[in-house]
């Protein structure tokens, strides 16, 4: 019995070892991709989720009948799902 508490002790030390130097290694390879990534790039890159950030499509290039067609498409699924 004090046998398997032991092995299982050691199998559980070496496997939690194993997945402490597994991040290690990830958090230094992802530390490393990102100097290596701000060097080349001009500029800090960020990342928004904001989606009045993106910008729209202008009038000049937008088809009035492709706008009136999508608005009648949007205003019909709201009537049906309200």
């Amino acid at each position: 019995m004090t046998e398997m508490l032991l092995r299982g002790g050691e199998l559980m030390a070496i496997g939690m070892g194993i997945v402490f130097l597994f991040l290690a290694m990830l958090i230094f390879a992802v530390n490393s991709m990102s100097i290596l990534i701000a060097r080349f790039i001009d500029g800090p890159i960020t990342i928004s989720a904001n989606v009045k950030s993106i910008p729209s499509a202008s009038n000049e290039t937008s088809d009035p009948d492709v706008i009136a067609a999508i608005t009648s498409a949007v205003h019909q699924y709201r009537n049906r799902h309200p």
